[in-house]
């Protein structure tokens, strides 16, 4: 049952990081890779990696506010 879980899990990152990769302009297929080998463990770095993205497209000088 818990092997189950971490499956179901793992596949709902993959999703998850499929779909907001997509949204930001990211390499979907890194991303993909990613989330089936560490599944909810990549969120860190992939946030990391998203707010590095936006920082490039927008400029390190501007402001940028999230709600």
């Amino acid at each position: 049952m818990i092997v189950f879980g971490l499956i179901i899990s793992f596949i709902f990152c993959t999703v998850y990081f499929l779909v907001e990769a997509v949204r930001n302009g990211m390499a979907k297929k890194r991303w993909v890779t990613v989330g089936i080998v560490l599944g909810p463990m990549a969120l860190p770095m992939f946030q990391v990696s998203k707010k590095m993205a936006i920082r490039k497209i927008i400029g390190y000088d501007s402001v940028f506010f999230s709600a």
